[in-house]
């Protein structure tokens, strides 16, 4: 998972504030680390780990002590738990799916409250990247949806993550800031 630096934080904030001057738009920017923490899979996937081996001591030795074949269980089940705690690994056991369903929401929940929620209700979009689920997606307000077809924002988050494939996810953001800012002057100019 990469990070942004903090001289890439201030070219990105620099990028929004000229955006700001461009277009009468409001640009946000929202990048997280990951979506969500995904507490739950660690103890599902210990839970049917613990069952398996209790169901294998049970089939090949049944005539194993309960106390040891419980302890053997437990010990199998705590593993699995303490190794699904490495994020990694987390992330790879959490179906693909919920990792999207987890953005999305994220992503949407963003939008409301840096976009929809500000007091000057202009017109918006939101550039949401996470991180860990390498996750991007252009949230748009719907008087944007009807003047700039979704194909545009696939393009610039084309071109966003190619940068971010080599391993530049920091010099993407400003790039994409100024991609977006590009398509929404043309729609919507700066306020007199």
């Amino acid at each position: 998972m990469q990070k942004i630096t903090n001289e890439q934080r201030a070219r990105l904030k620099t990028a929004l504030e000229t955006a700001e001057k461009r277009t009468s738009a409001h640009i946000a920017v929202a990048t997280v680390p990951i979506s969500d923490r995904y507490k739950l899979y660690p103890l599902v996937y210990g839970g049917l780990v613990g069952v398996l081996v209790l169901a294998v001591l049970a089939f090949f030795w049944p005539h194993m002590a309960l106390r040891s074949a419980f302890l053997i269980t437990i010990m199998a089940s705590g593993a699995v738990m303490f190794l699904l705690d490495i994020w990694p690994l987390r992330l790879a056991v959490v179906p693909r799916h919920a990792r999207l369903w987890e953005c999305w929401e994220l992503a949407h929940r963003a939008f409301a409250s840096r976009v929809l929620a500000q007091n000057d209700r202009k017109t918006g979009i939101l550039l949401f990247v996470s991180l860990g689920e390498r996750y991007v997606e252009v949230v748009t307000d719907r008087d944007v949806d009807r003047h700039i077809p979704q194909t545009v924002w696939d393009a610039i988050i084309k071109d966003f993550l190619a940068e971010a494939k080599q391993g530049r996810v920091g010099e993407g953001l400003p790039k994409m800031v100024e991609a977006a800012t590009q398509v929404l002057e043309q729609h919507y100019p700066p306020a007199s």
